[in-house]
């Protein structure tokens, strides 16, 4: 892996450390000007305290296992894929655990610009026999 990779991949874990955390603030060290994060169903946020306060709406608390992460680099930008589960508590304190996710990141000069994120969660909502099966 080549240094803009590992810079890039470094920039992307922290990110993910802080998001996990819910600490936007320390999140939006490693974002650049302009940053956009689009979650599924096309939400848009333009600040790392949107999907914080999303996720804060959405869960109890939410984890990440991380699984797998895929890093390319092309045309002075470096895209990340990280691959696992989400696992936590519904707001009602129902746990849950393997909602699959990706998250596909774009990296340029080692600040995240736009993350896009996809999770089963809103399947599972809709029909929570889904969160039942492994």
């Amino acid at each position: 892996m080549n240094d803009q990779a590992l810079l890039a991949l470094q920039c992307v874990e922290n990110y993910l450390a802080a998001s996990m955390a819910a600490d936007p603030k320390k999140a939006a060290s490693y974002t650049a000007p302009g940053f956009i994060c689009r979650f599924t169903g096309n939400r848009e946020f333009r600040t790392t305290s949107g999907p914080t306060d999303f996720n804060a709406a959405r869960y109890k608390w939410v984890k990440k296992k991380i699984l797998r992460t895929d890093v390319m680099t092309a045309d002075g930008e470096t895209i990340i894929y990280s691959l696992g589960y989400l696992y936590g508590e519904w707001p009602d304190g129902t746990p849950f655990d393997h909602n699959r996710y990706v998250d596909r990141f774009v990296v340029r000069d080692g600040l995240i610009v736009e993350t896009d994120v996809w999770n089963d969660s809103a399947e599972w909502l809709l029909d929570p026999s889904c969160s039942r099966k492994p």
